[in-house]
């Protein structure tokens, strides 16, 4: 289709950390250089399986998943939190993906129906799985209610329509989208703080838009979903695309903001694949061979930010880890 592919040399509308002219005449992810991002080495060692223990149990995160069922059950049953039939195996651990489950990968659907029955499963051995709101899952469902409705963009018309297949909307993903997937998506939190762990899915500061604390942003991105309104919903997309604050000279800054207004003494988020974070060069689609070496979470910005989306739409890393991890 001619579109240009993510890693292309012309970076999207408004530059890679101000996506306000987002269109979707593009796709979102400029290439970063090297230097614009500072390394942390990260020593992950494997974690044993969860025990059961009196109270909470051990905390793992989980970065975007993309449709990539196999390597999501692979990874999750690699850490002992579910048996080789895929059931939830980890008692009271607590489980807390960091959303964008769909698209690009060939299963978005069945991610989030194994996701929705672990939350089950979790519930009823006394822990708990939980997800975050991706912007993905806002592209999936203002797909699904408003197609090729125009919305204003910022930088002319658009349709979630023809934004959802730029980003590697698959169709046979829509075919099987069910009313209850759509309802469990619009619930999501956008937020939440675990253990001195702010958890986001998007690098940006954008968040701070919708309330000053936890509960006032999850309660507005909810009402805001709730009102059916395809310029809302668009808004929030495009806040929630937004990407890179956390990087750069000024990124340890916007970091402190967040925690300051929310609380914790650690970002982890989703979002930005750690090989862009990085300035590794590659495409999302992993066009380019064996794709980046990505063997772990990403810290950076002074040591306050945890990147965990490990480009698996790029041949890199679908990473689930515990936290606190191990630097």
């Amino acid at each position: 289709m001619g579109e240009p592919r993510e890693g292309a040399a012309d970076p999207a509308p408004g530059g890679a950390g101000d996506l306000d002219g987002y269109s979707p005449t593009q796709r979102d992810l400029p290439v970063i250089n090297r230097g614009d991002t500072l390394q942390v080495s990260v020593v992950n060692q494997p974690a044993p399986a969860p025990q059961e223990q009196d109270g909470l149990g051990p905390l793992y995160v989980v970065g975007d998943v993309h449709g990539y069922y196999d390597e999501l059950v692979a990874a999750l049953a690699e850490q002992g939190l579910i048996d080789a039939e895929g059931n939830w195996s980890a008692g009271n651990t607590r489980l807390w993906f960091l959303g964008d489950f769909t698209d690009r990968g060939p299963d978005g659907i069945g991610v989030i129906d194994l996701v929705m029955r672990l939350s089950a499963q979790a519930a009823a051995a006394g822990g708990y799985c939980k997800a975050l709101l991706g912007n993905h899952e806002l592209l999936l469902i203002g797909a699904k209610r408003f197609g090729d409705t125009p919305v204003n963009s910022g930088a002319g018309t658009a349709t979630f329509q023809a934004a959802w297949l730029l980003n590697g909307g698959q169709k046979t993903d829509m075919e099987r989208l069910q009313d209850h997937h759509i309802q469990w998506m619009s619930r999501l939190d956008a937020m939440e703080e675990e253990d001195g762990h702010l958890l986001l899915h998007s690098d940006t500061t954008a968040y701070l838009d919708f309330g000053a604390s936890i509960e006032e942003v999850n309660d507005n991105v909810r009402e805001a979903l709730t009102r059916n309104d395809a310029d809302e919903t668009w808004d929030l997309f495009r806040k929630f695309t937004k990407r890179f604050a956390f990087r750069d000279e000024g990124g340890a800054a916007a970091v402190r903001e967040l925690l300051e207004t929310y609380g914790g003494s650690r970002v982890v988020h989703g979002h930005s694949p750690i090989p862009y974070l990085l300035g590794e060069v590659g495409s999302e689609d992993g066009e380019d061979g064996e794709g980046p070496a990505v063997e772990g979470p990403h810290i950076y910005a002074d040591g306050l930010a945890i990147a965990m989306d490990g480009g698996i739409t790029m041949a890199g890393k679908l990473l689930v880890r515990r936290l606190p991890l191990a630097n």
